[in-house]
């Protein structure tokens, strides 16, 4: 079975710190033991890790094409890793599978941090031998020494399981939703994107360490209600961004918008609302030369770390938003509690590049990192620091009490004079603002999050050449007959097999799955029948979303 993460990206280090992943030219065991057991440990957590087997590491990168190992030997490894499973105290059983890579077989182990630390291992293979506790310092594999402190610390995180990895008890695994589940592992291009068409919800979830449990009594984690549930403020009271858009500077005057739902969906739509409707580029010509300056109002870059960050970082165990203030000079992004021990106010002052000893949601930071909405382990205050700085911006503020939270003020461009046509004189304009659209997720947050009222008004703010781009976009990444399908199902909810009779192709899965599924999984289709998809009467609709669509496409 595929694992839930993009193994090409994977194996570049471009979603995963190294410091993250062991990579072996060949099959060494009790290597593979000692690094199996400091990933369990996870002692700064981080949420783990992975080996590779059969790649080479030169200069702490990947050597392609992979040496590769014998098809031969693989069920042989699989099985020796049991066992080094059983040596490991408390048990500790990894998820592995074999993959092909530039034509060569290698073996990718992913090590997930274990629930019952600490774990230790034994020194060799050999019979009574001496154990020990192992870690993870920076990229190496090395042994805990007794009452140093690195044991007191791994002591001190005894069964202790970060709030984000822990099961959900008030939660059943039905309140994950497969389609959201589905639509990630399609937009990271996970091979187990194929299998969760016919996976059970319950296995599906286990392999994604989303759910955990035996079969009579198998719940969701945290995590996984985060971000694969319609409706996490269920679960976790008040887990939303607040954006409040002030007129002016006395506070009467505002106005406020609230962003529910999985964390990656409320991060991406507050995001794409600042962008097309806060922030603005002003340019400046000069009679003495043919260059203009250009800058913005406030640097876009900047603004989608903080948030991103401010989302990764929260505690979901407090009952209190993110909340982004939007005044005419300057821009609060709000988050709580304070930071995670080492970093504090002083720290946050004066540091312009923070590495954590630890990290408060180690499973939050892996799917936005795959998702592409955060990096890695201290890149967050150097990116956000480099934009302001590209645009020629002040610097920004950091404050803590280091207890109940972080706020990032960025101010405003010197030099920006807003009109009030462009919404940077009172923080944003009256008018819905023409949609930008760069990407496939750009089409799908728009249609996720504009009004009612706006998504009427879409054919006229959308000029025919966005329309086309958009359908281009649509095109090449979903499928050429998603105008068609939507346009069908406007008439009224039809089967499966009226769909697919409609666009000319045969009733058959491998058609369902090209045509209907990519459309149902990004929310453009639903069922008629939504407590039973199997119910012989089913039939699909179009959704509010897919009917804006339509209007965009139609233009």
């Amino acid at each position: 079975m595929a694992l839930p993460v993009n193994i090409e990206e994977l194996i570049h280090g471009e979603t995963v710190e190294w410091a993250r992943i062991e990579l072996k030219k060949g099959w060494n065991a009790k290597k593979v033991m000692h690094t199996m057991c400091a990933f369990a440990n996870d002692i700064h957590n981080w949420g783990g890790g992975y080996l590779i087997v059969g790649v080479e590491e030169v200069d702490g990168q990947a050597k392609l094409p992979p040496e590769g190992i014998e098809q031969s030997t693989i069920d042989g490894i699989q099985k020796e890793l049991l066992q080094l499973s059983h040596r490991i105290t408390p048990n500790y059983f990894p998820i592995v599978e074999p993959y092909i890579l530039d034509q060569k077989h290698i073996l990718v182990i992913w090590c997930p941090a274990g629930d019952f630390r600490p774990f230790s291992a034994p020194a060799s293979l050999e019979k009574g031998a001496h154990r020990n506790y192992y870690i993870r310092l920076n990229s190496n594999t090395v042994i805990a020494p007794q009452h140093s402190a690195e044991y007191n610390r791994l002591m001190e995180l005894a069964a202790r399981i970060p709030f984000d990895d822990r099961v959900n008890n008030q939660a059943s695994i039905d309140d994950l939703d497969l389609g959201l589940i589905r639509e990630y592992l399609q937009e990271i291009k996970s091979g187990l994107f194929e299998d969760s068409a016919h996976l059970p919800l319950a296995d599906l979830c286990r392999t994604m360490h989303i759910a955990k449990g035996p079969n009579e009594d198998i719940r969701p984690v945290n995590v996984g209600l985060l971000f694969f549930s319609k409706e996490p403020h269920q679960f976790f009271d008040r887990a939303w961004i607040e954006l409040v858009i002030h007129k002016g500077n006395s506070g009467k005057d505002f106005e406020e918008k609230y962003y529910k739902g999985p964390l990656h969906k409320q991060l991406r739509e507050a995001l794409y609302f600042i962008k097309n409707n806060i922030v603005s580029e002003q340019v400046i010509k000069h009679a003495d030369k043919a260059e203009s300056d250009r800058f913005f109002n406030y640097p876009f870059g900047a603004i989608e770390e903080v948030l991103a960050n401010a989302v990764y970082h929260k505690s979901y165990e407090h009952g209190a938003p993110i909340e982004i203030q939007i005044f005419p000079d300057r821009i609060t992004i709000l988050s709580h509690p304070g930071p995670v021990p080492p970093v504090n106010a002083h720290v946050m002052a004066n540091q312009k590049q923070i590495i954590a000893r630890e990290y408060r949601n180690r499973r939050i930071g892996d799917f936005l990192k795959e998702l592409h909405l955060t990096e890695g382990r201290g890149t967050g205050f150097p990116t956000i620091y480099k934009a302001l700085a590209d645009n020629g911006s002040p610097t920004p503020t950091f404050e803590t009490d280091e207890a109940s939270y972080v706020m990032v003020v960025i101010p405003i461009h010197d030099r920006f004079k807003g009109t009030e046509s462009d919404g940077a004189g009172d923080g944003v304009s009256d008018d819905v603002k023409a949609p930008k659209f760069n990407t496939l997720n750009d089409v799908i947050v728009f249609c996720d999050q504009v009004s009612d009222q706006a998504g009427n008004q879409v054919s006229n703010q959308v000029s025919n050449q966005v329309s086309k781009q958009v359908k281009t976009l649509v095109e090449q990444n979903v499928n050429d007959k998603v105008l068609s399908i939507l346009a069908f199902l406007e008439k009224g909810p039809k089967s499966m097999s009226e769909l697919l009779s409609h666009i000319g192709v045969s009733k058959q899965t491998k058609n369902k799955r090209k045509y209907i599924d990519p459309l149902f999984d990004i929310d453009w289709l639903a069922y008629t029948i939504p407590e039973n998809p199997r119910d012989r009467n089913q039939k699909y609709k179009i959704t509010e979303s897919g009917k804006k669509l339509l209007k965009i496409l139609n233009k």
